[in-house]
């Protein structure tokens, strides 16, 4: 087929490649613009650019694309057979919609109509679900709630974060973006409407959703870590000043705890949460100061059993 791909982010690469490994042409790629990354804030071009240029294909990036004259005069002047859509982070406007022939097909990271949003990974890792998937749809004007053509179910493992699902999902939908092409253009497939009163929703993530409450259980609090990585990750208060958690672990403690509330046991940085549940925090950094291990902490600002997180 004669394809236009619009992605972004890592997540989109392994399809892009693999549809130009498949043999398809993709005549255009669209991304978004160059970004200031990381803390020394240097512009960089997205990864679907920087492989859109590897293999010499044209490239846009538009700041806007809903009412972009210029954009839509190239890619009807290319009349793709279908444009594939995968993390691009845009609304996709009707008059691209309606284009081409098999229509805009996108790749989404959950098993709909579970998960529609902008973060449905680390959504589904924070929630504990034990078992997600990627999903071919065609796009509609609705957000994720077109009618689906393929799915692949994915286990996640109990300790694996959303960097990890995240690189596993993208490797699993990889090939079946291919596939759905393929039954596409055979006449072998047949778009399926979502059921949406099963629908759940995936919103962009905040900051504050790292904060840490401690009345959740600490196995909730532990799958919200997992799932909040490498962003808004894990954080919360030690006298007034922010505390990052980049890592942590639910423990068996048989003296109840209130939520919140420190525990010093041998060294070890206990802290209480809901339903009488514990969590030890393993590699924190205090606002101002380096990464360190729980136990330099408890060493270099004599943290005492009976303190409070969060205050």
């Amino acid at each position: 087929m004669k394809l236009v791909f619009c992605g972004t982010p890592q997540f989109a690469v392994p399809t892009l490649e693999a549809v130009i490994a498949a043999g398809h042409q993709v005549a255009l790629v669209i991304t978004q613009p160059d970004r200031p990354v990381g803390r020394d804030q240097q512009v960089q071009a997205p990864p679907v650019k920087q492989t859109a240029l590897a293999h010499r294909i044209p490239v846009l990036q538009p700041e806007k694309i809903k009412n972009n004259a210029e954009l839509r005069a190239e890619l009807e002047s290319i009349a793709p057979d279908a444009i594939l859509v995968v993390a691009y982070g845009r609304i996709i406007p009707q008059w691209m919609l309606d284009l081409p022939r098999f229509g805009n097909i996108n790749l989404h990271g959950s098993l709909l109509p579970k998960y529609r949003g902008a973060a449905p990974i680390q959504w589904a890792v924070a929630n504990g679900e034990t078992v997600t998937g990627v999903t071919t749809m065609h796009l509609d004007a609705g957000l994720d709630t077109g009618p689906m053509l393929l799915a692949q179910a994915v286990p996640i493992g109990e300790e694996e974060t959303a960097v990890e699902v995240y690189e596993n999902l993208a490797a699993v939908g990889a090939p079946l973006m291919v596939e759905t092409l393929q039954r596409l253009d055979a006449g072998e497939l047949f778009p399926e409407p979502q059921n949406h009163a099963l629908a759940t929703h995936a919103p962009i993530l905040t900051r504050d959703d790292g904060r840490i409450n401690f009345t959740r259980t600490a196995h909730q609090i532990y799958n919200r870590w997992r799932g909040f990585q490498p962003w808004p990750g894990a954080h919360t208060l030690l006298r007034g000043k922010k505390l990052i958690v980049h890592r942590l672990h639910t423990v068996q403690h048989t003296a109840p705890l209130e939520p919140g509330m420190i525990h010093l046991h041998d060294g070890h940085l206990l802290v209480g949460c809901g339903q009488s549940s514990a969590i030890e925090l393993d590699e924190v950094q205090l606002e101002g100061k380096r990464r360190m291990l729980a136990a330099d902490l408890l060493r270099g600002f004599q943290i005492n059993s009976g303190e409070r997180l969060g205050e």
